[in-house]
């Protein structure tokens, strides 16, 4: 059985885990609920957009 004796001391010191990352403050909070809000508003709002200019370039080049 091989032995490394080159890098067998000192040993490892003990794995630790990460300290947590910092919890968003309550600006941030407030920020991130308007984003979400307006990124589901435009998920309902976009696609009835979308077909209004893709009508209103149709009518325009059926002319």
């Amino acid at each position: 059985m091989f032995v490394d004796f080159q890098n067998g001391w000192p040993p490892p010191e003990p794995w630790e885990p990460e300290p947590p990352r910092p919890r968003l403050s309550k600006r941030g909070e407030t920020l991130t609920a308007w984003i979400i809000g307006f990124n589901l508003l435009m998920l309902l709002i976009g696609p009835l957009a979308g077909a209004t200019v893709f009508d209103a370039v149709m009518v325009f080049f059926h002319r």
